[in-house]
């Protein structure tokens, strides 16, 4: 018996496909929903859809179709060529075709599509006999021969569209619309003797070698430098796929009966329950998408065609109930027919997602639970970005559309690779286009906002810039941009590369030069979001905070306590790093102490402000860290003046500045070390800590203080010192008549100490993972200098992520779990309070601690918005494995 070769080519409405699951996997997120809606009987032309596993085994097959899949494409094209009454290459009735991809999950234009594809001389006329519309034919071929041009053979579309612009210069018009069919006539012959100029060949008239060669282009895009690097910047694997839909093309280019748009099925930007579309007369998508054409609002479809706009609105309400989520959809209306070419689940900014699922829930579309896994953790922080600060007067020198909240300064850059040199420089850019396209990614994400000449909210600029929390202002008319010159003007006003503007994306305003910012108020959605998370989550949430404004800031974003307090950095501080070097510059122990004794009194101040605000939660407080150089100045210059205000002689100060000198400091006298080597330094902050609980207690304020010990590698350090520090406390506590709930732990951040954590585990009363050292121990990484490679390795695809960013499960966290199991399994730590406190609280560090069972997480303040959503989700998908599996991350 034969056996039947492997399915590679489903029809739309094959199967059942809902957009999730396995059928989104084989046929991406545009093929399903395609397929979905042919289901639910929405007039969709008719088409197929060619799996991402047909692609991924083009390229295991050195980018040759796997067997049998060319067969199962002509085999289904017949069923289109049946259903639209036409032929592929057909003299009379000829079937035109699109090709596009669609991968899993949405990657709006960074990949390729085709239109208007089976055109050529002969169909040319057979064209214009059927629909007796000469002009709209020779337009759909221009339109053809750039797109396959620019597409399939990689020619710089800027060629064709120069061409265009001279004619449009020549004819005295504006728009493409206003060119005449003997017009558009000359621009075919002219765009086919570029083909050929560019390419070597005659623009093929072989439609079945242009549907072939455009599914080839399709496949290839998913490995172009834009895909790769917008699945880089989201986090999509790069072993997905995109599938390729091959559907019949109707026209929206036929004349002001006909028309193209995009559109929202509640606002993007804001989440507001209202539909949010654009329209273009006589245009084909590319027009609305690319930002070719700024397109009108849905309400001039509704007044100008209002059967067909009656249609869509039923459609979209349709389509969202069913789907259950706020859709982006495409459409296309021919002869005043309604067809819908796409639906999937749209792109929305931070604050449009907290609306639309807290309105879902109201509506009962959606449970509470599924509210909090369709919001991007990551994208929330984008809801923290500054504001323009109204009370200061502005300069408004333009004003386009609110194409992405939020506001930026920066300097104006003219293109992506500039924005991206500048960035790397730690400069910041506003990127100024007359509109993106899907090659800028790189550009976008370094630029601190967006502002495009054209394009309207549904254009690349807007969608894009709405997904990575980007200020955008788009479509702004009065921006002339010259971009030889590098400058754009507006008015009277011309702005030049390097000078710096402001841009509103909540307004749409472009403002002459820098505005102060203010950080938002968080209230409304937010807090009813952040409450639904809470309620969810078990995982502690802590914050990173060294001064009573940080803690401040804690509280306000959620902190249950404080996961790390860094006493080095008090130490920092202009009036008492003086101090500090006179106890570094002292002869003995004697001369140590009385240096210290000056910093007491501001260490504990220190303290007290800090156990004032975080009154009755937990405040974690790591002894002093960092070797002790790097108090000192490190030329001699500064050495000499610092010599002369301390009245020693530069020759003692550089001397004991050589003396201190380590090869590796990171591995060098620090931590524990030094106070193995100089106890009294540990003693006074331990001093310091208690004496501010005893006096803040007396206040009826309950102060929680966790003491910590760095950089234990052995059980010894931490009983010489845990000794030490109940000494201490226990001194202070008689003297104020005051008990304090305090605890003395450590950190696990050095290899040896994980691997030894069951022998630590009886001497502290808690752990706090620090993931930046062990990562380097384990690594034998500098962070400071890893910056250098790393990110090479991530592109490379040897590191599936920076391990200073995300915690390496499977060399970090096996040792992190190791330590955690092997310390609980000793009689009494079964509970033992365990933490995180290396800022790694990205969605999945975060569901990694909750798996391996630490009892927080701890991030600077403004991450933790994002760490506790991030906890909700991981509990979501712990206990709902079926409903939320873990590809569900957003």
């Amino acid at each position: 018996m034969a056996r039947r070769a492997k399915r590679y080519v489903y029809y739309f409405g094959d199967g059942k496909a809902d957009g999730t699951g396995k059928m989104k996997d084989l046929l991406g997120g545009k093929g399903a929903g395609l397929a979905n809606m042919t289901s639910l009987k929405i007039p969709v032309p008719a088409g197929f859809t060619i799996t991402t596993e047909a692609c991924n085994t083009y390229f295991k097959n050195n980018k040759k179709y796997p067997a049998g899949m060319w067969d199962q494409v002509l085999a289904n094209l017949k069923k289109v060529e049946k259903s639209m009454g036409a032929k592929l290459g057909d003299s009379r009735e000829p079937l035109l075709l699109s090709v596009r991809s669609g991968s899993k999950f949405s990657m709006p234009g960074m990949m390729d599509t085709v239109l208007n594809l089976g055109l050529n001389d002969t169909t040319l006329k057979a064209l214009i006999n059927k629909t007796n519309n000469e002009r709209f034919a020779y337009d759909t071929y221009r339109r053809l021969i750039t797109m396959f041009a620019s597409t399939v053979m990689g020619v710089d579309r800027q060629i064709f569209e120069g061409v265009l612009d001279k004619m449009k210069k020549k004819k005295g018009v504006q728009e493409d619309t206003e060119l005449s069919a003997d017009d558009l006539k000359d621009l075919v012959e002219k765009f086919k003797t570029i083909y050929k100029k560019e390419t070597g060949k005659n623009f093929p008239r072989d439609p079945l070698q242009q549907l072939r060669l455009s599914i080839n282009a399709v496949f290839d895009s998913w490995f172009g430098d834009r895909a790769e690097t917008y699945r880089n910047l989201n986090d999509i694997p790069h072993d997905l796929g995109t599938a390729c839909n091959v559907q019949a093309m109707v026209f929206g280019n036929m004349g002001e009966d006909s028309g193209t748009g995009v559109g929202f099925t509640r606002d993007p930007s804001t989440g507001q329950k209202k539909f949010f579309a654009e329209y273009l007369i006589d245009a084909q998508g590319e027009d609305v998408v690319a930002g070719i054409r700024t397109p009108l609002h849905i309400n001039e479809m509704k007044r100008q065609q209002p059967a067909a706009y009656k249609e869509l609105d039923r459609i979209y309400k349709k389509l969202e109930k069913h789907y259950k989520d706020m859709l982006d959809i495409e459409f296309t209306v021919q002869n005043g027919k309604l067809y819908m070419l796409q639906t999937r689940i749209g792109k929305r900014t931070a604050a449009a997602s907290l609306k639309i699922a807290i309105q879902m829930v109201k509506e009962g579309l959606i449970d509470k639970n599924t509210a909090i896994m369709r919001i991007d953790p990551e994208q929330i922080e984008t809801l923290l970005h500054p504001m323009i600060d109204t009370s200061t007067p502005v300069n408004v020198i333009a004003k386009g559309l609110p194409a992405s909240p939020g506001a930026a300064v920066g300097k104006v850059v003219f293109s992506a690779e500039d924005a991206e040199k500048a960035a790397s420089k730690g400069e910041k850019v506003i990127l100024v286009r007359p509109e993106t396209s899907p090659e800028d990614i790189g550009g976008m994400d370094a630029a601190q906002g967006i502002l495009t000449a054209r394009g309207g909210m549904t254009s690349h600029a807007a969608v894009v810039a709405r997904g990575m929390g980007t200020p955008c202002v788009a479509g702004c008319t009065a921006v002339n941009i010259e971009e030889k010159k590098k400058s754009f003007w507006v008015g009277d006003t011309t702005i030049k590369g390097g000078d710096v503007i402001t841009l509103n994306g909540s307004t749409g305003e472009v403002i002459l030069g820098e505005v102060p910012l203010v950080q938002p108020n968080m209230t409304g959605d937010f807090n009813i979001i952040m409450k639904w998370a809470d309620d969810i989550r078990e995982i502690g949430i802590r914050a990173n905070a060294d001064t009573p404004a940080d803690a401040r800031m804690a509280l306000k974003f959620g902190a249950e306590g404080i996961g790390l307090v860094r006493t080095e950095h008090m130490f920092f501080e202009a009036d008492r790093v003086q101090a500090v070097r006179e106890m570094i510059l002292a002869d003995d122990e004697a001369g140590r102490r009385r240096a210290l004794k000056k910093i007491l009194p501001m260490q504990r101040k220190d303290f007290i402000g800090i156990f004032k605000v975080m009154d009755g939660l937990p405040v974690t407080i790591r002894l002093l860290d960092p070797p002790l150089h790097e108090f000192l100045p490190k030329t001699n210059t500064e050495l000499r003046e610092l010599a002369r205000e301390m009245g020693v002689s530069f020759k003692k100060l550089q001397a004991r500045n050589q003396a201190l000198h380590e090869f590796n400091p990171m591995l060098g006298h620090r931590g524990c070390r030094l106070a193995i080597t100089y106890p009294e330094i540990y003693e006074m902050q331990v001093q310091a800590i208690m004496e501010a609980a005893c006096q803040v207690t007396r206040k009826k304020i309950k102060a929680i203080p966790e003491i910590m010990i760095p950089l234990i590698a052995d059980v010894n350090e931490l009983t010489v010192l845990r000794e030490m520090t109940i000494r201490i406390a226990t001194e202070i506590e008689k003297k104020y008549k005051t008990k304090i709930p305090y605890d003395v732990g450590t950190m696990i951040e050095i290899a040896r100490a994980a691997l030894l954590a069951h022998e630590i585990a009886p001497q502290a009363d808690f752990y706090s993972f620090g993931t930046n050292d062990l990562t380097q121990t384990l690594y034998g990484l500098s962070r400071d200098d890893a910056g250098r490679f790393l990110p090479y390795y991530v592109e490379q695809g040897i590191f599936e992520d920076d391990p200073f960013i995300t915690i390496d499960q499977k060399g970090v966290g096996l040792m992190m779990k190791m330590a955690i199991d092997s310390s609980r399994k000793i009689k009494g730590k079964e509970n033992m309070k365990m933490g995180i406190c290396g800022e790694q609280v990205d969605p999945k560090s975060v569901e990694f601690c909750y798996e391996v069972g630490l009892t927080y997480v701890s991030g600077s303040p403004f991450r933790l918005p994002q760490a506790r959503l991030s906890a909700a989700q991981a509990t979501l998908r712990k206990k709902y494995p079926k409903r939320y599996p873990k590809e569900s991350i957003a």
